[in-house]
């Protein structure tokens, strides 16, 4: 039923935005070219982010930036600092172009909207917005991850950053308990990183104590990536790597001000106990049981 449901739902909503039709918007070019155009935007960008963001087959994606190309609304050319990398821009013709997808996108939203009445407008904006959200939800990828790669780096960084912000008095990350990259590569430990689109958005750390209970650290999500239940999957595949591992008891710390991770860990089952380290940031000390 759930399937057929979505189904259902992929048919209506391709015919009614039009990406049946041979041209978007009576634009003389497919949806997909359409997408790419307004993709580019207004700064020059690296082929492979483009491709990443949009989920592309770069052999489709080579074709549809050729077409967009002779028809002289962007120019394709090696980067500025690395001329192994290719980059888009759009010309003053794909400027152009791109405004007039703006105001005729605009026209094709009003007109989704112009037959219902007004409860049912926002009813159907409401949906959209649920839709949009739990659709993103489903494009996020968490996979274990070098901690010293770029992408690790970034979100340790950025987790430091927020607590520092956060915290009374700030956090200096010498004071915490060290979290050593050692520590975090298998077997001793591990790094999941979460990616949307491409780019990560959650990081989260376990670290593996033969003997004794997993300990979980270092979990953070970007704030434009919460509200789509990033935190918690993050959470339960630490866990699951923590019981595949051979542990039976994961822990973990939080500070009070922390309010949000403090609600997510009490609904993912965790139980507050004495403290179990001396962690100078913590207020709360947590522990669930693994099945």
């Amino acid at each position: 039923m759930r399937t057929q449901q979505v189904r259902s739902f992929n048919r209506t909503v391709t015919q009614r935005i039009g990406a049946l039709q041979d041209e978007y918007l009576a634009r003389g070019r497919p949806l997909g070219a359409s997408r790419v155009l307004w993709e580019v935007g207004e700064a020059p960008v690296d082929v492979r982010a483009l491709r990443a963001r949009l989920d592309l087959d770069s052999g489709y994606l080579s074709r549809l930036l050729r077409s967009l190309e002779r028809d002289g609304l962007i120019v394709v050319e090696p980067g500025a600092s690395d001329r192994r990398v290719r980059t888009v821009r759009l010309t003053d013709a794909g400027r152009a172009e791109r405004e007039v997808l703006d105001r005729e996108s605009d026209a094709l939203a009003a007109s989704l909207l112009a037959p219902l009445g007004d409860a049912q407008r926002e009813r159907l904006v409401g949906a959209m917005a649920v839709v949009e959200r739990l659709l993103t939800a489903g494009l996020v990828e968490v996979a274990v991850e070098d901690p010293r790669s770029e992408a690790a780096q970034f979100c340790l960084r950025s987790y430091a950053a927020e607590l520092d912000a956060t915290f009374e008095g700030g956090f200096d990350p010498a004071r915490s308990r060290a979290v050593d990259p050692t520590a975090l590569t298998p077997p001793a430990g591990l790094l999941l990183v979460a990616r949307l689109r491409a780019e990560a958005v959650a990081c989260g750390a376990l670290r593996l104590n033969p003997g004794e209970p997993a300990e979980i650290k270092r979990l953070w999500v970007a704030p434009a990536a919460r509200g789509l239940g990033v935190g918690r999957r993050v959470l339960s595949e630490l866990e699951a790597h923590a019981r595949r591992s051979g542990a039976a008891v994961v822990r973990l710390d939080t500070n009070r001000a922390l309010r949000a991770a403090t609600s997510l860990y009490r609904s993912a089952g965790y139980a507050e106990v004495a403290p179990f380290n001396d962690e100078p940031y913590a207020h709360h000390w947590f522990e669930k049981r693994l099945r």
